[in-house]
This record gives structure tokens, C-alpha cells and sequence, in this order.
């Protein structure tokens, strides 16, 4: 049974035209065999490949949009730019007024001069307490071995002394010396011991100050050593800073000369000849020779527009003229809160024709699509959920309005979900028929 209703399906078209050759006047005869004056046109749903577009519009915008502006209090000695202008990147637009700047800078450079010299004389001052200390140290070390040297000669000269003293005492009680001499012997002995406690206190002397000169890692020299480094650290730190003073003035004298940063054209010049530049911006600069197509897409867009698609893009004013480009990004909502997205495409402009503001239209190659499909036009509605379909009957073929989903569509063919291959779809879905009406009797 479904083969014969398969088979009338597919032959209603001519059928219906068969019937028309007859002039028949009305009524049934034999069942569905009538004439059909106005044939209803169908098709039926097939397995097909689209490669699909989406079209939306939307304004061109500049690839770049630089605000210059400048952070010098200096008046502008020369603007030689016009809007409207195209610049090259690099290019001169403007030059302040530089004299005091200059000033400044010969200023710093001197005092780079003075700073250099003062950290020379320091690091001559570091090397000579080195050499001072090397020096001091190494002449306490001697002082305390020439002063042990000499403590143990007293101490030697002393025991000696007193040995001849105890003899001479010893003779002179048998009168073999004179009382004079012991007398004599007595001071010497007496001389020999303060040489013994002047040579202790000189030792004594000796081992402080060597204790305190110290060494190569402590003591005084060290300190006097260590005091001159920092000394020449600070130098050499203004030295540093001096030349900072001087790099800055030179970068803001720099600065004074103003050039385009992009090749583009001058949209706005906010500065004229002997005025400041203030906190203002003094020029924008648009690139063009490649620009943005900012696209309205609504929400399903961007899940069907994929990064990399080719754009065909037309130009309201431009006739036929095509400029080609591709996505570049899906952007998230235009505003917090709104439904509203843009599909960003990047346009080589390379007649300089295409201006920020431009409204265009642009042709999305979408990714290709394999489904069923039917003719776009078989959609009963705008919002193409819904189509009618020539329903066999066996005894008659009627109208049936069924719900479909669009997944795709070149603008002459869709690919839709909800159908059957070979369903028979009213092509026409604008002709007003109704469910359950006769189509063999139209």
C-alpha cells in the first residue's frame, strides 16, 4: 500500500495535467481522475549538499583609529598636516618649540661632566685606601714582632744584669770589689727593668693597634675601605642619575617631533601653528589600507558563521563593484544585556575607497550542509518553521501542513529536518491552501 501511495505521490504533477488536457466540467471521475486546470506544483524532498550564505549588513570601520596627543607643555612651531591627508608611517605632522628643552638638556649633560669626575676622584680615593690599609696593617704586624723582639732583648739584658749584680754583691762582702761597683751594678739592674716595662707596654701598644687595624675582612682599614666604596657607589649613582636627566630631556626633545605611527589618512587636526598642545587630542589617524565590515548578526548567526569564512561584500553607492574579505572574530554582545553581535571581516582596501561609516551589505560563505532538501520558496512562513505537503490519500490527495526546521539555505534550496526523503512538498507556499484541501480538484 505505501508503494502505490509512494508512486501516486510522485506522479500527482502529471496527473493533474493529464487531467487538464480533458476539459472535464466537474465532479469525480473514477475517483481522483478530474481535470485540474491550475495544477499545484510539488517537489519532492531529496537528499542534497549545500554550500550555503548568510546575508547581514553593517558599516565599514578603520583597521586603526589612533588618538595622538602629546605630554609636552611646548607650543607647536609647525603643523604640516591638512585633514584629509594621507600619511605615510614615520611622516612629520608636527614640531614644538624645543629652546628651553635644549637648555635643560645642556644643563644635564654638564652636570653628567661634574658627577663623573667627582666619582673618578672617588674610585682613586678607593685604591688609596687600599693600598693605605694594606700599608697599615702591614706595619702594625711588624710593630708588634719588632716590639716582642725588643721586650724579650729587655728581659735578656735584665737577667744578665742581675746575675752580675748578685755576683758583685757576693765579692764585695769579701772586699774584692768596691761598694761602688755593686752601687754601679744596682742602677743597671734598676735601668734594665724599666727598659723591661717600657718594652711590655710598647708589645702592649703594638697588639691594639694591630687588633685594631685589623684585616682584609675587619678592623679599621677595612672600614676606611669599605667608607670609600660607598663613597664612590653614591658618585657613581649620581652619575647614573645625571645621565637619566640627560636621556629624558633628549626623549622628550624627541617627542617634539611628531609623526604618524600608521599609514593612514589625518580625520581630525586639533592644533595650529604657536598653539599648546594641552591634554587634548591634536590628531586622529585613521589606517584604511585595510579595513573593518563591522556586521550586525543576531544570535544564530554566530553559531553558523565560523572564523575563516570568505565575504563578498557590496557598498551601498558602489554599483557592482565586489570587495572580498574574511571573518576575522564573532564578537560577544555590542552592549551588556542586548541580543546584538558582531561578525568582524577584514577587507584589504587597496583603492582607498572604502571610508569609516560606509553601510554595506556582505555575502557569507557558510560551511557546506548535506540534508533534505526542498525549494525556499515552499516555506508557508517568514520564519520558515512550516511547509505544506501534497498528503496521498489513496482515494485523494490532500493538503497537510507540517513543522520543519531550516538548517541551511543557498535562497533557492533548504535544508530542513522534520521531512522524509521523498515526502512531496507544495512548492508554492504562498498559493493559501488549506489543510485537508483537495489538491487533485484545484
Amino acid at each position: 500500500m505505501r508503494v502505490i501511495r509512494a508512486g501516486i505521490a510522485l506522479a500527482l504533477a502529471a496527473v493533474v495535467l493529464g487531467a487538464c488536457s480533458h476539459g472535464a466540467k466537474g465532479g469525480r471521475a473514477g475517483g481522483r481522475m478530474q481535470s485540474s486546470p491550475n495544477p499545484i506544483p510539488t517537489a519532492a524532498a531529496k537528499q542534497t549538499t549545500l554550500h550555503g550564505t548568510d546575508t547581514i549588513s553593517g558599516v565599514i570601520s578603520p583597521f586603526q583609529n589612533v588618538a595622538i596627543t602629546s605630554a609636552l607643555s611646548e607650543p607647536a612651531d609647525s603643523v604640516t598636516v591638512l585633514e584629509g591627508d594621507h600619511v605615510r608611517a614615520g611622516q612629520v605632522i608636527a614640531v614644538l618649540d624645543t629652546a628651553d628643552l635644549r637648555a635643560e638638556l645642556a644643563q644635564a649633560q654638564a652636570t653628567v661632566v661634574a658627577d663623573q669626575r667627582t666619582a673618578e676622584s672617588d674610585d682613586a680615593k678607593v685604591a688609596q685606601s687600599r693600598y693605605t690599609a694594606t700599608l697599615n696593617i702591614g706595619t702594625g704586624n711588624d710593630n708588634v714582632s719588632s716590639a716582642r723582639a725588643a721586650l724579650a732583648q729587655a728581659q735578656t739584658t735584665l737577667k744578665n744584669d742581675t746575675v752580675n749584680l748578685q755576683r758583685d754583691q757576693q765579692l764585695v762582702g769579701n772586699g774584692y770589689v768596691a761598694q761602688q761597683t755593686v752601687d754601679q751594678q744596682q742602677t743597671l739592674v734598676n735601668n734594665d727593668a724599666a727598659a723591661v716595662r717600657t718594652a711590655q707596654a710598647n708589645l702592649q701598644t703594638a697588639i691594639t693597634n694591630q687588633s685594631v687595624n685589623g684585616n682584609g675582612n675587619v678592623g679599621l682599614q677595612q672600614a676606611t675601605i669599605q667608607s670609600a666604596i660607598a663613597d664612590a657607589r653614591a658618585a657613581h649613582a649620581a652619575v647614573d642619575q645625571a645621565r637619566a636627566t640627560v636621556l629624558q630631556d633628549q626623549t622628550m626633545i624627541a617627542k617634539a617631533t611628531i609623526t604618524s605611527p600608521v599609514d593612514g589618512v589625518i580625520v581630525n587636526r586639533n592644533m595650529n601653528p604657536g598653539e599648546y598642545p594641552g591634554s587634548r587630542t591634536i590628531f586622529t589617524i585613521q589606517e584604511l589600507d585595510k579595513v573593518y565590515a563591522q556586521l550586525n548578526a543576531s544570535s544564530s548567526d554566530t553559531f553558523a558563521i565560523p572564523v575563516g569564512s570568505t565575504v563578498a561584500m557590496n557598498v551601498a553607492g558602489a554599483g557592482t563593484q565586489t570587495y572580498t574579505g574574511k571573518v576575522v572574530a564573532v564578537l560577544g554582545q555590542v552592549s551588556p544585556g542586548s541580543t546584538n553581535f558582531t561578525v568582524q571581516v577584514l577587507i584589504r582596501n587597496a583603492d582607498g575607497k572604502l571610508q569609516s561609516g560606509l553601510p554595506v551589505t556582505a555575502n557569507i560563505a557558510l560551511p557546506s550542509v548535506s540534508g533534505l532538501g526542498i525549494p525556499t520558496t515552499a516555506f508557508l512562513d517568514d520564519t520558515h518553521t512550516t511547509v505544506m505537503l501534497a498528503d496521498d490519500e489513496l482515494t485523494d490527495v490532500v493538503a497537510k501542513t507540517v513543522k520543519v526546521r531550516e538548517v541551511s539555505s543557498d535562497g533557492t534550496t533548504s535544508i530542513v529536518t522534520g521531512l522524509k526523503a521523498g515526502d512531496a512538498v507544495v512548492s508554492n507556499g504562498q498559493l493559501g491552501l488549506t489543510d485537508g484541501q483537495s489538491l487533485a480538484q484545484m
